[in-house]
């Protein structure tokens, strides 16, 4: 698996990660273990988690198979702190407190003394960001934290912790169905010199084509924990792109969901998709992607129908 540098910092991933937001839920220890050797032997390196996974099962998980099943220098490590995870003053939220005892945590559950990668999950506007970044600094030069992002941040918020701490990822939705992120944040992280992370590259198992004739019984879709978060995407715009995704797979011989990843892996300032998968079959879909380049017809055409719409002061002046 190619390579690529997290923004413009040295740190090289693979140009896919492999995320574990499914394990301890739907995905037990025995089927995450399947999955980590897949994409080791991949060529797969980044590995992204978090602290509520699964309330840190997860992360346990992710732990137990390091370094006996894969060795932990063959791996970048990554996982991310601030959403709350009980209701003690130091269980959630991004003071410093808070994160650093999360990142304590961290490390305990996945048995290591520092991650590669460490991530704010989401901005908290009621906390200064000074005290946030402070906790970043510390965690870095403590040598518990080689390297710091964040996760679901605007653009203005993005710009604004760029200007004061050296963060080389942004982890955000992004695929042909959530193109939203390209109005500000993409802009941003380029002037930064910050890597793109993209969570549900597939748009949420949209992109696959499973739900072009229906709901499939063993899908997210229809399962009460998760169908609200797909049908989000389910809308007469995405059908669209979904068939386009679909005619592009038919044209090239390959799977919707390659088209859909290779589409998204090859956008501009993107690093890594982060995939998610229920078990090791589902990933070996996504791992074909690897063998996708998109022909410069086919990403204009897919482009095209997936436009986000623009305006003032995006595009200002013409």
């Amino acid at each position: 698996m190619e390579k690529r540098r997290l923004g413009r910092s040295g740190l090289r991933v693979s140009r896919m990660a492999l995320g574990t937001m499914t394990w301890g839920e739907v995905t037990d220890a025995d089927e995450a273990a399947s999955q980590l050797v897949a994409f080791v032997d991949a060529g797969g390196t980044l590995v992204d988690t978090a602290d509520i996974y699964a309330e840190g099962e997860a992360e346990r998980i992710l732990g137990s198979l390091l370094p006996d099943l894969v060795p932990r220098e063959e791996i970048v490590l990554a996982t991310k702190a601030v959403a709350r995870r009980s209701d003690g003053p130091f269980g959630g939220g991004a003071s410093r407190g808070a994160l650093l005892t999360a990142l304590d945590g961290s490390l305990r559950r996945l048995g290591v003394d520092h991650v590669d990668l460490w991530q704010l999950h989401a901005w908290d506007e009621s906390v200064p960001l000074e005290e946030t970044l402070s906790a970043l600094d510390y965690a870095v030069t403590s040598g518990k934290v080689r390297y710091v992002g964040v996760s679901n941040y605007a653009g203005w918020q993005l710009a604004t912790a760029a200007g004061s701490c050296s963060l080389v990822s942004t982890q955000v939705e992004y695929s042909l169905v959530e193109r939203g992120v390209e109005r500000e944040v993409v802009p941003a992280a380029a002037h930064h010199g910050i890597g793109l992370l993209p969570w549900a590259p597939l748009g949420r198992g949209v992109l696959t084509g499973k739900y072009r004739t229906g709901t499939p019984a063993d899908s997210r879709g229809a399962s009460r924990a998760y169908a609200g978060y797909v049908e989000q995407h389910r809308t007469e715009r995405a059908a669209r792109i979904v068939e386009a995704v679909a005619t592009a797979a038919d044209g090239l011989g390959t799977s919707p969901l390659a088209v859909a990843l290779a589409w998204v892996r090859d956008r501009p300032g993107v690093a890594a998709p982060v995939v998610g998968a229920r078990d090791a079959a589902q990933l070996a879909g996504s791992l074909a992607a690897e063998e996708i380049t998109l022909p410069t017809a086919i990403k204009s055409a897919l482009d095209d129908v997936s436009a986000p719409t623009f305006g003032y002061p995006e595009r200002w002046p013409k």
